[in-house]
């Protein structure tokens, strides 16, 4: 039986792990839009990847359970890259909370019913998660363990409580982390692993489009100021997820890495520090 790695958001991140850890192995690529299918797929067939691809709405369960079954008739499942999502400048925060928060925990949910024994995965977070103040407890647990489909009818989830984009991508982020953290407690009785990467700014066509964006200015002095003082690459995301789902990480589940170039470290005690108001 066929090893399948499923690649949800077929981007340059996404890519970047599993050249890391595709050989050998089937690639299932699922993207909402099949030009980016497309274009993942003929990169990755021209170095030599087995791989097919499919339509995946995140926010949808008909959708993520019928790639559950797509991905299942290839084979078993051993490999989960979840590397979709929406910016705070591309929606709405119900559209965010409805994709990265609502989207990732459902994910996480039909896959951890298939993932074989020995398989591991990769959530892609973000930094933004990281910026959040700290949560009430209640909060986190809420966040953290509240069904699939009551997660989105939390108190502190309503769009009157949450003030804008950037905020409902920084508690949906927030909720990623914690959400794995969780999940990793039932992907270990399947025997497998899941754990999260946060990355910073990231050179990707997304990327590039928030820097030519509104926040455009913010994140090019976030990244001057910044201990690495630059983006990073999708190589170097690659690179971390490689070690997470593979034999070197066999002791890591439940847990979440940062790289972001030092940028958390410089908000929070540096001089990207808010200025009291």
């Amino acid at each position: 039986m066929k090893k399948v790695i499923v690649v949800i958001g077929a981007g340059s991140i996404g890519q970047a792990i599993v050249r890391r850890v595709g050989a050998g192995k089937h690639i299932l690529l699922a993207d909402l839009h099949q030009e980016n299918n497309d274009a993942a797929a003929k990169v990755l067939s021209e170095a030599g990847f087995e791989l097919s691809t499919t339509i995946v709405d995140v926010s949808s369960r008909e959708s993520v359970h019928a790639l559950v079954e797509t991905a299942t008739a290839i084979g078993s499942v051993t490999g989960l890259i979840h590397a979709a999502g929406v910016s705070p400048s591309q929606a709405s925060p119900a559209t965010i909370l409805k994709v990265d928060l609502y989207g990732t925990a459902l994910v996480l949910e039909e896959f951890g019913n298939v993932i074989e024994s020995g398989g591991s995965g990769v959530v892609i977070a973000s930094q933004s998660g990281h910026r959040l103040p700290s949560l009430p407890s209640e909060q986190d647990r809420a966040l953290a363990i509240t069904p699939t489909e009551e997660l989105l009818s939390l108190p502190f989830l309503q769009l009157d409580q949450v003030k804008d984009s950037l905020h409902a991508y920084q508690l949906s982020k927030r909720g990623n982390s914690l959400r794995v953290k969780a999940e990793a407690v039932r992907w270990g009785k399947r025997g497998a692993r899941i754990n999260t990467i946060s990355p910073g700014i990231i050179i990707t066509p997304l990327a590039k489009e928030e820097l030519a964006g509104p926040r455009g200015d913010g994140y090019r002095r976030m990244l001057a100021i910044s201990p690495a003082g630059r983006a990073g690459t999708p190589d170097e995301v690659g690179t971390v997820g490689a070690l997470l789902m593979g034999a070197d990480g066999a002791f890591i589940t439940g847990s979440d890495f940062l790289m972001d170039g030092g940028v958390t470290s410089a908000y929070w005690y540096g001089e990207l520090t808010p200025k009291p108001e």
